[in-house]
């Protein structure tokens, strides 16, 4: 019987009730004592937002033109929360209010006039609605970030009656967000929503209980969802990164106004950094497992620049099951890990044993990553195996993924145990092997991976091979597999020969990939963590028999 038997689904589909049940009640309850909030007096401090500002999707919003999540909506005068959203991504982004950010690059009066009309627009007609998609934790939690954030440019020039209803809408984000988070499934979102409560408690003139209170809840937080290697437990890169965008600021917060850190804040910071840099390609980009999307070099310069932590990524991060193999400008990282529990998993790929590998300014093997603003349908297309640089057996997903509405996308079936050792040859060499048990229960097959990175990085050796682990007299399906090996949309490929291709990078760097005795096919394909969105590009295929072949050997080396 594997985890996700039939006991396992009836149990989420219980938890899953229970936990709806629990929120309804919870809701109820804030509905009741919604009333009896009381409005603080004023803002003591407004945190810094570290994001980039760009001044055009200022100027856009000023004219009622409003470029969000890859979307363009023109308002013409109307209020964009009473006009329906072009997609979901959209509407997330538009009651998030991280765009306020954007109009700091005009902080003309007329600017600060539009930022306040439109918070005072979703006052008027969304601040009751809480049963709505718009009142989830994370986008509740990211809106009063970004309005404590940006209240300098929403209050210039405000009038009472506004400033009230400010006051008293944040003091109703606070008491909801501490109503509700513990009933919400994501723990992205709990973090971001205790980070809020923690930056509220210094923004408004509260008790120094209060403030203890929400730095106590906070550690509690950091504690549980980061590890001792510095990892988010979504095992999600991008994670990191946006996390640190809000703690870096409430670091720096808690000490210009003299209140005592939070004891886990500091190290809990100070662990994330070295994560970060791992997952950091020779290119500067963001490796693109578990959901990680595109990452802009500017994004992420700005959080490395406060990166008090020098020294040179780690070899692997073991809670987090990831390895490096970096020598001489090359960089190999390799997923060896799996969602550790079904809420863990709503956002996880079957991506087991995929790599990525760069080299000099670019990354030529990659992951499909995840889209940063497409459909749900693209999303879940993003998550199989296929859309990972590993091997993909009768075209099946190293894992399955529920299609509940009720569930949701959470994993129910695959890979249960990975097994990974590291060593090192006496010439220098950086072996990794590791396999995975995703394909036992439907074909009776175990995945094993091996990567050699040589010392001078000019040459990666991988073999991909399968060990049969049938039931006693059972008889597995026949087999068919195929090596995948996407490549990033700025390389060229040039074919050689049947088995062998040259990548070329536009700066004339290059790679010979070849796979002795096969045909490596090069086939269309799609690059989802594109900036601009989705992007045409091209990847490797090697198709084989298991049953005839148990084994293939492959080779990049630089030309």
């Amino acid at each position: 019987m594997t985890r996700y038997d039939r006991k396992h689904l009836i149990y989420l589909y219980w938890r899953e009730s229970w936990r709806r049940v629990r929120r309804q009640l919870a809701l109820a309850h804030f509905a009741l004592t919604r009333a009896t909030v009381k409005i603080p007096e004023r803002l003591v401090v407004a945190p810094t937002d570290l994001r980039i500002i760009d001044p055009f999707v200022a100027e856009e919003i000023i004219a009622d033109r409003f470029p969000l999540a890859g979307r363009m909506m023109a308002t013409e005068g109307e209020s964009p929360f009473l006009l329906p959203p072009p997609s979901p991504a959209f509407e997330a982004r538009l009651h998030a209010f991280a765009w306020l950010r954007h109009i700091r690059a005009d902080k003309s009066d007329e600017a600060c006039l539009k930022a306040r009309r439109l918070v005072d627009q979703w006052i008027q007609t969304q601040g009751k609605r809480f049963d709505s998609a718009v009142w989830s934790v994370d986008i509740a939690a990211q809106r009063l970030i970004a309005w404590l954030s940006h209240s300098p440019v929403v209050l210039q020039g405000a009038e009472s009656h506004f400033y009230r209803r400010f006051m008293k809408s944040i003091a109703v984000h606070i008491r909801y967000i501490r109503r509700m988070t513990e009933h919400c499934a994501l723990p992205e979102a709990r973090f971001r929503a205790r980070i809020a409560l923690a930056m509220a408690s210094m923004a408004l003139p509260l008790k120094p209980s209060a403030v203890r209170k929400a730095g106590l809840d906070l550690d509690r937080e950091l504690e549980a969802q980061i590890g001792a290697d510095g990892g988010h437990i979504s095992r999600n890169p991008r994670v990191a990164l946006d996390l640190l965008f809000d703690l870096l600021p409430l670091r720096q917060t808690y000490v210009n106004l003299g209140h005592d850190v939070p004891g886990r804040l500091i190290q809990g910071i100070d662990r994330m950094y070295p994560a970060l840099r791992f997952f950091r390609h020779q290119s500067g980009d963001l490796a693109l497992f578990n959901g990680a999307t595109a990452t802009l070099a500017n994004e992420l310069m700005a959080v490395l620049r406060y990166d008090e932590t020098a020294g040179k990524p780690f070899r692997s991060l073991p809670h987090l099951d990831y390895h490096r193999l970096a020598a001489e400008g090359t960089v190999v990282l390799v997923d060896t890990g799996m969602a550790r529990s079904s809420d863990l998993s709503r956002n996880a790929h079957a991506g087991c044993l995929s790599f990525e590998m760069s080299s000099g300014r670019y990354r030529f093997v990659t992951n499909s990553g995840a889209p940063k603003f497409a459909g749900g349908d693209y999303r879940q297309a993003a998550r199989v195996t296929a859309a990972h640089s590993t091997v993909v057996v009768n075209e099946t997903s190293s894992a399955q993924f529920s299609e509940s509405d009720f569930l949701g996308p959470v994993m129910i079936g695959g890979v249960e145990t990975v097994a990974a050792e590291r060593d090192q040859s006496a010439s220098g060499a950086d072996r990794l092997l590791a396999s995975h048990d995703g394909y036992l229960a439907s074909f009776g097959l175990i995945h094993e991976r091996e990567l050699v990175l040589s010392a001078d990085g000019a040459r990666l050796r991988g073999a991909d091979r399968f060990h049969a682990r049938a039931k006693k007299g059972a008889t597995p399906p026949p087999s068919h597999a195929t090596a995948r090996f996407h490549v990033h949309p700025a390389i060229a490929i040039v074919p050689k020969s049947d088995d062998t291709v040259l990548l070329a990078a536009p700066d004339g760097e290059s790679w010979l990939f070849s796979c002795p005795g096969f045909l490596v096919e090069i086939t269309e394909d799609i690059f989802f963590a594109d900036a601009s969105g989705l992007r045409k590009s091209e990847q490797l295929e090697i198709s084989f028999s298991i049953a005839e072949t148990p084994e293939i050997r492959w080779e990049f080396r630089r030309a």
